[in-house]
């Protein structure tokens, strides 16, 4: 009878490990705890291909254990090297042997007025795009776009009318920007994978809005113009030219001691946001990073939507234990999805400093290592299946 009872027993140990296992959240949890009870996300696009959604689901569940690392440009220019077709170069898998989770590109030369001299950028963005989808990686997309309506950069701030003109229906700025807007949505309807698919990008428009030095900044437009332009933009891509492989991000700049209040400013609605990311660059001040990232979690909890930083960094750091002090730590017990920091500017022999990540050679290479190498940081290789949707999250 004793011997029947531990067998019984035994028996039903199997059965609930099993269904706990068959029950987690993600399709590879690697003997992590289970998620949260089932969770619905809205979406921006509800004709959002399978694999977006999948995306935005994914995005959420990764922040509960742990956040990916991303590198903007990583794939595309180096501190002493420059994009070569033939071969895959990374300033971060020099140093750790794994390319980033997250990959940052730019989508503004190949719409606005330089499209036309930008033919072999285009080439290369869009084989940065493809590789990293094939290993798996997340896109994250931003746009220094040209200013419309003076012909100005995207930090030209000196004229107040861009966006009243841009949403004035068939003025030479809102025609131009249109035309722009269908150069993107051509680019995004014919990036497609191996298969056929179209690959999810992560579109972060008119970041930093809440500061003045770009065109679509806080001294150039009024809320209801800002908020009016976001929503423009993505009903143009979305409803008018058939883009369905985005997800629609934010990106206020949280430079400063902030709240939950300043990562809501100008908050374009629930409904036209997937994502809710910060930019960052506080120096070395870990009272405010850890402050404005308790401020992101608390907006991404309230609105049940995936958040990150976005960008990051220091310009020409020299700490040797940056990665470990000024990043990790202000991670570490945070929910959120990603920290990605900005280009490593191609600089040989130490020419320039404007780097803001590591590659051989550089003071913080060792620290780096170990923050690679810390279970709550995910890298290429340590990626679930980012484009597989999840049992346990809904996306409506």
């Amino acid at each position: 009878m004793f011997d029947m009872k531990k067998n019984v027993l035994f028996n039903f140990v199997v059965f609930v490990v099993a269904l706990s296992c068959f029950t987690n959240c993600s399709p590879e949890n690697d003997g992590l705890p289970a998620s949260e009870d089932p969770v619905t996300l809205s979406i921006v696009d509800k004709q959002a291909t399978s694999e977006t959604k999948a995306l935005l689901a994914n995005l959420w569940d990764i922040q509960k254990k742990g956040f990916m690392f991303g590198h903007h440009a990583d794939f595309y220019m180096g501190r002493d090297w420059l994009y070569d077709k033939t071969k895959t170069q990374s300033d971060t898998y020099n140093v750790c042997g794994d390319y980033p989770g997250v990959l940052g590109i730019d989508f503004a030369k190949m719409i606005d007025d330089r499209y036309s001299d930008s033919k072999e950028h285009n080439e290369k963005l869009r084989d940065c795009c493809l590789d990293a989808y094939r290993r798996g990686m997340v896109i994250l997309a931003c746009i220094h776009i040209n200013n419309p309506l003076t012909g100005g950069d995207s930090w030209d701030n000196s004229s107040n009318e861009v966006a009243k003109e841009i949403l004035k229906d068939g003025s030479v700025t809102n025609v131009k920007f249109k035309t722009w807007l269908d150069r993107l949505a051509a680019f995004a309807n014919n990036l497609k994978g191996d298969g056929g698919e179209l690959i999810p990008i992560i579109f972060r428009p008119f970041h930093e809005h809440t500061d003045p030095w770009s065109w679509w900044g806080s001294t150039c437009t009024t809320e209801k113009e800002y908020i009016s332009l976001w929503r423009f933009t993505v009903e143009y891509l979305r409803d008018i030219k058939g883009v369905h492989n985005f997800l629609y991000a934010i990106s206020p700049d949280m430079n400063k001691m902030g709240d939950d209040s300043d990562i809501l400013y100008r908050y374009p609605g629930d409904n036209y946001v997937d994502f809710i990311g910060i930019d960052s660059y506080v120096g070395l001040n870990n009272n405010i990073f850890v402050n404005n990232l308790k401020a992101l979690v608390r907006v991404s909890k309230s609105k049940l939507k995936p958040c990150g930083v976005t960008e990051t960094g220091v310009e020409g750091f020299q700490a040797s234990d940056y990665w470990s002090t000024n990043i990790l730590a202000p991670l570490t017990g945070r929910q959120i999805s990603m920290v990605v920091t900005w280009t490593n500017e191609y600089g040989p022999s130490d020419l320039g400093n404007h780097y803001f990540s590591v590659f051989p050679g550089h003071p913080s290479e060792k620290d780096f290592i170990k923050f690679f190498n810390n279970d709550l940081t995910f890298f290429c290789n340590d990626l679930p299946q980012m484009y597989e949707m999840l049992d346990c999250v809904s996306i409506d």
